[in-house]
């Protein structure tokens, strides 16, 4: 079962996207863009779905919360940081592109690192690249870290961003990992997850969907050094 009571959710209707609170999501919210049922959460954005501000794309995305719903937000040398993820995407766009899961910062239009799928439809499946700002001011950097992905196959990702920052990214098997600057250590951050198509153009029927039978974070704290 996932534990929906630390997030809210931004779906792609009204101007700007609606946010659905905390309370409301964790008190079994569904609708045509979310749905939870045994035990997994469905996600599912048209292209011509509506954007948060600032946006060019819409999503259907959950947003780190505390759980009264207060937006929370971290500095990565406070904790041992983790998002855990598994999950089936069953559709994508045109372009074939859909973020899964984010490192964002607050108030910021730069994410420190999306996670976004990559579906070639001459392959039949697809590649996670990792779109990574190794500085806050710096140019997106994109590594890929798996290949031969195939729509509705289960497949699992760990984001860890540690306190000495080091992040790294576990997808079934395969583990990357770099240093991010120091500069990222005071910047206020938070997960997201969900779907995030990069496309805005076409009808309804062209969406990103995907479902995730597991999905949790975890802000471990630092062992101190005091008896």
């Amino acid at each position: 079962m996932i534990d929906l009571a630390t997030w809210n959710l931004s779906i792609p209707v009204g101007i700007p996207a609606t946010t659905i609170d905390t309370p409301l999501l964790a008190g079994g919210y569904q609708d045509h863009y979310f749905q939870s049922k045994d035990g997994a959460i469905f996600f599912w954005a048209p292209v011509n779905g509506s954007t948060t501000e600032n946006a060019k794309y819409p999503r259907s995305e959950l947003r780190e919360t505390s759980t009264d719903g207060k937006l929370r937000n971290w500095t990565y040398p406070s904790a041992d940081n983790f998002l855990r993820a598994a999950l089936t995407i069953s559709q994508v766009p045109s372009t074939g592109k859909l973020v899964i899961g984010q490192i964002h910062a607050h108030r910021s239009n730069a994410p420190l690192l999306k996670l976004e799928y990559q579906y070639k439809a001459y392959a039949a499946s697809g590649t996670i690249v990792a779109k990574l700002r190794l500085h806050p001011d710096a140019p997106i950097q994109v590594i890929r870290i798996a290949s031969g992905i195939a729509l509705n196959q289960r497949f699992t990702y760990v984001i860890h961003l540690t306190p000495n920052g080091t992040l790294s990214i576990n997808l079934n098997d395969i583990n990357w990992n770099t240093r991010i600057d120091p500069a990222w250590a005071v910047k206020p951050l938070y997960f997201k997850a969900g779907v995030y198509p990069q496309d805005n153009s076409g009808y309804e029927t062209e969406a990103g969907s995907a479902q995730f039978y597991k999905l949790g974070i975890e802000h471990r704290p630092l062992v101190s050094s005091t008896p």
